[in-house]
């Protein structure tokens, strides 16, 4: 897949919300339009989770795509941008592994998110931490990291993009010809939670069991403690 320039806004709300709201006015973007922003200050990630970024710290974009394919689906399309964003940032000598449905972990931390939301077209988000440096990680209820932590340089947002989306079009256009089916070595072996013990979810629907692999859609399926099989189709992975 190719995309097109992107388009830079100094400071957004949300990259996700404006993207969403522009479509809703109308206005003709072509696919692969992608909106970045050097600041935004009420985005949203997966449970309505802050993510705000501060200028030029950090980058969050969003990208347009006029997908026909079912919804089941746009299960894997998030998987399909971490591969892209994993691949990314080995060549930068950063060693990456995806955690199911749609984050990028280093060293067992969080250095990117994802989020796909279907309306008239798919608006898929991605947040990569750049710049932020050590006390602002440690301020994060969550383990975090960014470029600049693993790597010790900082550098312009503007150009991490640029090669990033590189990376996106070739794995986001590898899931628009096949689907998670031809994900699915690549995901596997790169998955941080690949046979492990976790627990899955939220409140009524936490479940806990054995990573075994992943369904046709890309959907985990656990081997809960009573030895049955589950297919759990959202839902953050702890542990």
């Amino acid at each position: 897949m190719k995309f097109q320039i992107p388009q830079w806004h100094d400071e957004l709300p949300s990259t996700n919300t404006t993207l969403s709201e522009w479509l809703h006015e109308g206005r003709e973007l072509p696919d692969g339009f992608v909106l970045a922003a050097r600041a935004q200050t009420a985005g949203r990630g997966r449970y309505e989770r802050r993510w705000l970024t501060q200028p030029g710290r950090n980058l969050t974009f969003s990208m347009l795509l006029r997908s026909a394919a079912p919804n089941m689906q746009l299960l894997s399309l998030p998987m399909a941008a971490a591969l892209g964003v994993a691949t990314f940032l080995e060549e930068k000598d950063v060693a990456a592994q995806t955690k199911w449905p749609n984050d990028v972990l280093v060293n067992g931390r969080k250095i990117c998110g994802i989020l796909a939301q279907r309306g008239q077209a798919v608006v898929l988000g991605i947040g990569l931490n750049v710049n932020m440096d050590t006390d602002e990680a440690a301020a994060i209820d969550r383990p975090a990291t960014s470029l600049r932590i693993e790597t010790g340089n900082e550098c312009a947002v503007e150009d991490v993009l640029d090669g990033l989306l590189l990376h996106l079009g070739e794995w986001i256009g590898r899931w628009q010809a096949g689907g998670f089916a031809v994900l699915r070595e690549t995901w596997e072996a790169r998955c941080a939670n690949m046979g492990q013990y976790v627990e899955v979810g939220e409140d009524a629907d936490r479940c806990t069991g054995v990573v075994l692999g992943f369904g046709a859609a890309g959907q985990l399926l656990l081997r809960e403690d009573d030895g049955m099989q589950r297919e759990v189709w959202a839902g953050d992975v702890d542990g």
